[in-house]
C-alpha cells in the first residue's frame, strides 16, 4: 500500500469521505486530537444529535478494524528497533518545537530503562509509524515522568494504594500513515490494552491544555493540574486523568477496535524484559475478542 493511497472500507467508500481525522500531538501525551467533519461537528454543535455521533463512531470502528489487519505492536527493549523509536521521537519533537537540537539525533531519557517501563513501536505494513512509552506506577514502583512532574497530585494517591498507567513520549511519522489522522487511534489502543491487563485506577495523560478537548470528549478525561514545565520538553504540560472502571467499559463498548484478548494483554505487558535485545511483535486481537470472551 502506497503512502499516498487512502485506506478503503469494505463497502468501497473512502475512510475519510464523510469526515476527516485530525490529530495534534505533543511529546508528552498519548496523543491529542479529534475528529473533524460535517457529521461530528454538527453533532457537537447541536449537542443532541446522537444519531450523527453514532454514525461517525460506526465509520471510525469499521475503518480501524480493517486497518488493524495490517498493524503490529512491538515491545522494544534494545537493538536497532530501540534506536529507531528514539530517532522518531527526536524528529517529531524537534519539528514540533518540543525539544532543541540533539547531536545524536535520538531522544531518550532517564525513565526509559526503568523496570516498570514499556516502550512500544507501532508498525503498519511493516513500517514504523509511531511510538509510545508506558509506566505502570504503584506505591511499590512510584517511578515515572508524571510522578516527578506532579508529585503533589500523585504521591498522596499512590500512598493510599491507587495505581496508574502513565503514557508519555508519544511520537509519529505522519508521512508513513496509511490514511490521515489514524495514527493516534492506533497508538492509543495500547493504553486500552494496558488498562485491561493492569486494572489500574486511571490512565494519566500529560498534554497541552489547548489539546485536551479530545480526551474530554471521547474518554471523560479530567484535568488534575495546571500547565507547568514537564521533564525533558520545552512546552508547559497539564496532567489529565482518564478514569478506569465503568468509564473504560463504556469506551470499549463504543470503540470495539480497542478490545483485546487476554493473550495479547499478556504478551504486551506480562514481562517488560528490559534486557531482552529482540523485540516482541504482537498482533492486534480486537477481531477475536467476542470469541475469546
Amino acid at each position: 500500500m502506497k503512502r499516498s493511497q487512502l485506506l478503503r472500507l469494505t463497502d468501497g467508500k473512502s475512510a475519510i469521505s464523510n469526515f476527516q481525522l485530525v490529530s495534534h500531538f505533543n511529546s508528552n501525551s498519548l496523543f491529542t486530537g479529534g475528529i473533524r467533519g460535517r457529521t461530528i461537528m454538527e453533532a457537537a454543535a447541536k449537542g443532541t444529535s446522537a444519531g450523527a455521533s453514532s454514525k461517525a463512531d460506526s465509520l471510525l470502528n469499521r475503518t480501524m478494524m480493517q486497518l488493524l489487519e495490517h498493524v503490529e505492536y512491538r515491545l522494544i527493549t534494545g537493538g536497532e528497533d530501540l534506536e529507531a523509536i528514539y530517532r522518531l521521537r527526536y524528529q517529531s519533537y524537534l519539528k514540533s518545537g518540543m525539544c532543541g537540537p540533539i547531536a545524536s539525533g535520538m531522544f531518550e531519557d532517564r525513565w526509559d530503562n526503568l523496570p516498570n517501563s514499556y516502550r512500544f513501536g507501532v508498525y503498519c505494513y511493516g513500517e514504523l509509524v509511531s511510538t509510545l512509552r508506558f509506566h505502570y506506577i504503584s506505591s511499590e514502583q512510584p517511578y515515572s515522568p508524571s510522578v516527578d512532574a506532579y508529585p503533589e497530585v500523585l504521591l498522596p494517591r499512590l500512598a493510599r494504594g491507587e495505581t496508574f498507567i502513565d503514557g508519555t513520549r508519544f511520537a509519529t511519522d505522519p508521512d508513513a500513515a496509511p490514511a490521515p489522522g489514524v495514527l493516534p487511534f492506533l497508538t492509543l489502543r495500547i493504553a486500552m490494552v494496558a488498562s485491561n491487563y493492569f486494572g489500574q485506577d486511571s490512565v494519566l495523560t500529560p498534554v497541552k491544555v489547548e489539546h485536551s478537548h479530545f480526551y474530554a470528549r471521547f474518554f471523560n478525561a479530567v484535568q488534575k493540574s495546571e500547565a507547568k514545565q514537564f521533564p525533558g520538553v520545552l512546552a508547559p504540560i497539564a496532567l489529565f486523568e482518564i478514569p478506569a472502571g465503568e468509564n473504560m467499559r463504556r469506551t470499549l463498548e463504543r470503540f470495539p477496535f480497542y478490545n483485546s484478548t487476554p493473550m495479547e494483554q499478556r504478551l504486551m505487558f506480562g514481562n517488560p524484559a528490559i534486557n531482552r535485545l529482540t523485540p516482541l511483535s504482537i498482533l492486534p486481537t480486537a477481531k477475536y475478542y467476542r470469541a475469546a470472551a
